[in-house]
């Protein structure tokens, strides 16, 4: 298997990634364990309704769009860092599983 250099993306999801796991090619699994903790408030949630709404009919101002295009830019991020956190929780419970271990909960 061809292993891929550390710092090979300039993204800001690669970086932030990198960031997250000093350095290492996985989040140490209690990081990943926080991030699928990880959400909007229910008030940045409101928020982000009420921008789709007005932008669905016309009405958003252009610093509107730019906050509205923020959330989802950090939601997708966010996203993106569920799934890592999902796949690298998925990799050692097989892991455990495949040696005997009974998996961590």
């Amino acid at each position: 298997m061809e292993r891929r250099p550390l710092h090979n993306g300039t993204g800001e999801v690669d970086i932030l990634g990198r960031v997250l796991s000093n350095g290492k090619r996985e989040f140490p699994l209690s990081m990943a364990r926080y991030l699928l903790r990880v959400e909007f408030s229910d008030e940045d949630k409101k928020r982000m309704h009420d921008l789709a709404t007005k932008n669905q009919s016309g009405l958003l101002s252009a610093r509107e769009l730019d906050e509205l295009q923020g959330y989802a830019k950090a939601g997708c991020l966010l996203g993106i860092l569920h799934s890592k956190a999902r796949a690298i929780l998925k990799k050692k419970k097989t892991s455990r599983a495949t040696h005997g271990l009974t998996p961590m909960k």
